[in-house]
């Protein structure tokens, strides 16, 4: 099927993000790419604030990639909808959203860095979610740039199986070029033009060997490779290809490119390799056929509000959706109308007249639909998958400068949280504050910046605070509980005898009660109970994870049993039950990466032992030092500002978030 939007078969669709440790350079990627194909006639600069993609006020103030942007593009007669993810963790959730209804990847790497700690923590969200990958090492053009050192941290940190198909031309600043192993053919860039000559000389016989390398490599990953590689010794152009994309497709083995993207070098093979090693919409196992004619169904991955109002953001993955159709949420069972599809370039929209499988697109005039959320055929209710939505780890109080602005404050809160799931909304029952919450420092104040901007709200914002968790460290056994209730008319009664102990997992349930004493649906029933009770933990309030609970007996009464008598007794038997258990405060713990010099290792390490951090390595590149801690999140509040102070603003540091581990008395 055929249309505007998608005006070629689903076989030449491929719907890929790019994902990367921040600063090293997927944007930059993502521009050359667009300029390439012709979807933009200039290209952008982060530096100058020029981008497509990174079109938000902030990104082009802070110079980092904050919002997930779609885009689409064509090349070599097939449709790319690519979609540019933030690289600070502060921001995985926009990762994760965007990695649910994306088909590939690819995934770029700093030349002189090599496997960051987002990179990692990017490429274990992919994962996950089965999207298989083809790698990107950009930035060959700087100093101290290797790729086969990079290659090397991609197979020891990401425990990938890296097959190279290019040999740099050049080192540092002198690179000029790739040699192409799969076709044994050099590529050089003078400028913004791409030739096509035969092998250099001088790289001829390192060439041979690393396609040797290659094709013994891509032989012990596919079975077909093999017996074409036994009966001849080598493999044919064709056969590689083939092998290469199978390998892709099953998540078997990476595929490795270079280049240096500011300087144009090397994205024409990158966009060759999306479009032959990628899977399309047609290879990737799915939770329904990706079929133009069959019912309509997608998933919605993003929400986002402006001036052209509230924009849905979809992956139609069966059908076929137009301008005008009612549509189902699956989930509440409402219908609405859609109003308009969009096909979205960044911040620029072309209306269409329908989508089909396999598209990504925008929807106007939805008005309850959020991220995560089913929309289909009416006629044909389904289900897919939906995002799963990180907790939010650290907290700030906002309020409205002027009294009067207090519910304007309110809606605009609401708007944020449902534009972004990972961000929470709650009063404080003691202060009666209203409590903003989510994944970093950062995070916040992007969010308390949009308040300003987007929303013209003048806003105080506190301090900020982390989020803890409580858990058991010594439960309770034969725990008794009984909630009668007579007030008149039906009444509640329940007797349950229950233990409390400590658990691997964040909640654990099991019933051991015999002889039918407590029937299965009360069973559920104070089940959900004790699941209403992890809210708040005895200790603080907090949310309790890490404990099993069994239900060992207990006793009905004919008339005044009931399913919410259990229900309440486990919500308020279990909360009773925790203030006789020993109960330990968690609270979040990152691993950081400090990159500083030398002659700064000792304040640095210092410092981090002061702020309770557990070193686990420090190695040394280029006369820098780089030190990996395990350290409380609430310890690193204002961390930035101090290492730029010791280090003469020469240090910088990320991190990620590694759990949550018991805090101090």
């Amino acid at each position: 099927m055929r249309t505007r939007l998608s005006p070629n078969p689903l076989a030449t669709v491929r719907n890929l993000g790019i994902l990367a440790h921040v600063d090293a350079g997927k944007t930059t990627v993502t521009e050359r790419m667009l300029f390439l194909t012709g979807a933009v006639h200039k290209r952008g600069e982060v530096h100058e604030g020029t981008t497509v993609t990174d079109f938000d006020a902030q990104e082009r103030d802070r110079g980092i990639t904050i919002f997930a942007a779609a885009v689409s593009c064509d090349w070599d007669g097939h449709r790319i909808n690519l979609i540019d993810t933030p690289g600070h963790v502060d921001f995985a959730d926009e990762v994760e959203r965007s990695l649910r209804v994306l088909d590939g990847a690819v995934a770029v790497f700093d030349a002189v860095a090599g496997v960051e700690p987002q990179s990692e923590s990017v490429w274990r969200q992919a994962d996950r979610h089965g999207v298989p990958r083809i790698a990107f090492v950009n930035k060959l053009d700087r100093a101290g740039a290797d790729l086969d050192a990079a290659v090397e941290s991609i197979r020891t940190r990401l425990g990938a199986v890296p097959l190279v198909v290019q040999l740099p031309i050049g080192r540092e600043d002198g690179f000029t070029g790739v040699v192409d192993l799969v076709r044994m053919r050099a590529l050089t860039w003078q400028g913004e033009v791409c030739a096509e000559t035969a092998v250099p000389e001088a790289l001829a016989a390192e060439a041979v060997r690393r396609r040797r390398l290659l094709e013994e490599a891509v032989a012990e990953l596919h079975a077909g490779a093999l017996d074409e590689f036994c009966a001849s010794g080598a493999l044919g152009e064709a056969t590689l290809r083939a092998a290469l994309r199978e390998i892709t497709t099953a998540g078997d083995g990476v595929v490795v490119l270079c280049g240096a993207a500011y300087r144009n070098r090397g994205i024409e093979p990158l966009l060759d390799a999306v479009v032959a090693y990628l899977p399309s919409p047609l290879d990737v196992p799915a939770d329904v056929p990706a079929d133009p004619d069959a019912p309509f169904a997608g998933l919605v991955f993003k929400v986002q509000s402006g001036t052209t109002g509230r924009r849905t953001f979809l992956r139609v993955y069966a059908g076929t959706l137009r301008k005008g159709d009612t549509v189902l949420d699956a989930a509440t069972g409402r219908t609405e109308r859609v109003g308009r599809v969009l096909r979205v370039q960044a911040e620029r929209h072309e209306d269409v007249a329908l989508a089909v499988a396999g598209d990504i697109v925008a929807l106007v005039g939805l008005k309850s639909a959020r991220a995560g959320t089913t929309l289909c055929a009416p006629g044909a209710p389904v289900v897919l998958e939906p995002p799963t939505v990180a907790e939010p780890v650290v907290s700030v109080a906002v309020e409205a400068v002027r009294r009067a602005d207090a519910g304007r404050l309110t809606a605009a809160l609401a708007r944020l949280a449902e534009e972004d799931p990972s961000l929470a909304v709650r009063t404080d029952p003691e202060t009666g504050q209203t409590v903003l919450s989510g994944m970093g420092e950062l995070h916040l104040e992007v969010a308390a910046e949009k308040l300003r901007r987007d929303h013209a709200l003048d806003v105080r914002v506190g301090r900020p605070r982390v989020t803890y968790r409580e858990t058991v460290t010594e439960g309770v056994g034969g725990f008794t509980y009984r909630h009668v209730k007579q007030d008149g008319g039906a009444g509640q009664f329940a007797h349950v005898v229950f233990d409390v102990r400590p658990s691997e997992d964040e909640f654990a349930f099991g019933s051991a009660v015999v002889g039918g004493r407590v029937p299965q649906e009360y069973v559920r029933a104070f089940e959900a109970g004790c699941r209403d009770a992890l809210a708040e933990g005895p200790l603080g309030g907090h949310l309790v994870t890490g404990l099993a609970v069994t239900l060992t007996d207990g006793a009905t009464h004919s008339k005044d049993s009931s399913e919410m008598a259990f229900r309440t007794a486990g919500r308020l038997g279990l909360r009773e039950a925790l203030r006789s258990c020993r109960m330990t405060l968690l609270e979040p713990v990152v691993e950081v990466t400090v990159t500083v010099p030398e002659d700064a290792v000792g304040s640095v390490l210092g410092d981090l032992a002061a702020r309770r951090g557990r070193v686990s390595g420090s190695t040394g590149r280029s006369g820098t030092a780089v030190v990996t801690a395990t350290v409380p999140l609430a310890e690193l509040f204002g961390y930035a500002t101090r290492l730029r102070s010791r280090t003469q603003g020469r240090g910088a540091f990320t991190a990620r978030p590694v759990g949550y581990a018991p805090a101090p008395a």
